[in-house]
């Protein structure tokens, strides 16, 4: 590791903190994709599945599928809308509430074995994307980074179900970067 360049020891550390996340999710019945959904869910409240969809950039049959896990487990429900009958009106449970509480303190304790201070250790990342796309005139740099501002998974969509990355080859978490 001594002689790999730093974007590499990034992108091993981002998968090996994704694997050890998504597997403390697990215990819970949850997936990266899941944490995600119930996020905005938790941030904008009840919406249909079709705005989730929209607001996650993914497609509506992908969001269905995450949802039933979800539902499932008692994290959401789906009721028909008043307003549209052909639409579902989903909304986070107490349990779904809790779950989103759960996800994050297990984020955090990924990095507890380690000998870094996780919230220093995440301002500097937060600096080096802001600078980095900053100097970036690529759009592809700007809207992973706008993505990320407004909680939102980068272009390309919610991560695979590994949780390793996006179409985009990059994992955005639903935490905005301020």
């Amino acid at each position: 590791m001594e002689r790999w360049p730093t974007g590499r020891l990034l992108s091993t550390a981002a998968r090996l903190v994704e694997h050890s996340w998504n597997e403390k999710l697990g215990a819970i019945g949850l997936t990266h994709a899941g944490v995600i959904a119930m996020e905005v869910l938790s941030a904008n409240g009840p919406m249909t599945q079709a705005q989730l969809a929209q607001l996650v950039r993914v497609q509506a049959q992908t969001m269905g599928k995450t949802l039933s896990r979800l539902e499932a487990h008692g994290h959401i429900s789906r009721q028909r809308s008043a307003s549209d009958r052909r639409s579902q009106v989903v909304s986070l449970t107490d349990q779904g509430l809790e779950a989103v509480t759960q996800a994050a303190d297990m984020e955090r304790s990924v990095l507890a074995a380690t000998p870094i201070d996780p919230d220093v250790l995440r301002q500097e990342l937060k600096t080096v994307v802001r600078v980095l796309a900053t100097k970036s005139n690529s759009p592809v740099a700007k809207d992973i980074v706008a993505a990320a501002e407004n909680g939102l998974p980068a272009e390309g969509g919610l991560p695979a179900e590994t949780g390793l990355a996006t179409d985009s080859g990059l994992a955005a978490k639903a935490t905005p970067l301020n």
